[in-house]
């Protein structure tokens, strides 16, 4: 019984050795690719994308039906495999509701990520030279934030679809600048405590810029906690534009998004109730697998597994 004990310590000792001379990138790549969890929201979530991003192709060559067409006589049909047009039903104005749901995932996922671009952008860069250079543009960016995080931001969405008829595009731009502030803070408390270390610190001596500092030696190092705030950040703006859209203030007829595609629910929920399934659905998964790939994301990126099997920190007796 002692042999395949020693044996199989040999193999774990191994394994673990082969782990700590990896790379930081590859040690987290592999612990991520034996979280089957994450990957599986990853292959759904990217699923999704593609699906989205072949949303022309799907209905020209498969359904044969475009998002805007309209045929009354088809009004609450309820979902056939009779036609591919209509595998998902029809709406009230008898559209295909699943050619709809192929080019509202375009608009939801591309305000979801390139909103998180926006937001990430803009947060870091404050973050990081706020913590870096410190003095009174510290206090700037501090007053900033602290100004305009006083100010309730789904209200202020609200008033700005109110006032402005938003795009996927103008919808983007306004949910990552005026989202910023969370990231920001993170980036300046990491940069305050990168900014003391060593490294640093002999960079400087020997006469390194400061931008050379900031983007060799600190953003790399605040990169890993960012990548996980931008997965949670795409499905938290993902839900907004949904929020916002099912009020009526955010994307317009007739361009659909999954959001107001539910903008008439209550009608919807007695005559015709596969209309408020399948966007509610689509939401909620598209949210989750975000969350979940930030989770996964968390653990494949903390430094504290690193050379760890199977994510989990071995304890030694």
């Amino acid at each position: 019984m002692a042999a395949p004990a020693i044996a199989v310590e040999s193999t774990v000792q191994a394994w673990e050795a082969r782990r700590a001379s990896a790379s930081f990138w590859s040690d987290a790549w592999w612990r991520l690719r034996h979280d089957p969890t994450t990957m599986v929201a990853i292959a759904v979530l990217v699923t999704l994308v593609v699906l989205a991003l072949a949303a022309d192709l799907l209905a020209d060559n498969l359904f044969h039906w475009s998002f805007s067409r309209q045929d009354l006589a088809q009004t609450y049909r309820k979902p056939t495999f009779d036609d591919p047009a209509f595998w998902f039903g029809a709406d009230n104005l008898g559209r295909s509701q699943i050619v709809r749901l192929l080019y509202g995932a375009r608009v939801s996922l591309f305000v979801g990520f390139f909103g998180a671009a926006i937001l990430m952008t803009l947060g870091v860069a404050m973050g990081v030279t706020a913590g870096y250079f410190r003095g009174k543009w510290d206090d700037f960016v501090v007053w900033l934030v602290s100004t305009l995080n006083s100010i309730p931001q789904f209200f202020l969405f609200l008033i700005i679809g109110f006032i402005f008829r938003l795009d996927a595009l103008s919808l983007s731009i306004f949910l990552g600048g005026l989202g910023w502030f969370g990231t920001c803070n993170l980036a300046r408390g990491q940069t305050f405590s990168l900014s003391e270390r060593e490294y640093v610190t002999a960079a400087r001596t020997i006469g390194a810029s400061n931008v050379r500092i900031m983007f060799r030696h600190i953003f790399p190092n605040v990169v890993p906690l960012l990548i996980v705030i931008a997965m949670i950040d795409v499905g938290g703006l993902i839900l907004t534009e949904s929020a916002l859209s099912f009020l009526g203030f955010g994307i317009q007829a007739p361009q659909p998004s999954w959001g107001n595609m539910l903008s008439d629910a209550p009608q919807f929920y007695f005559r015709g109730a596969h209309l408020i399934y399948f966007p509610g659905i689509l939401i909620s998964v598209t949210v989750l697998c975000a969350y979940l790939i930030g989770d996964g994301l968390r653990d494949a990126l903390d430094p504290r597994l690193r050379g760890s099997i199977g994510g989990g920190v071995r304890r030694r007796a």
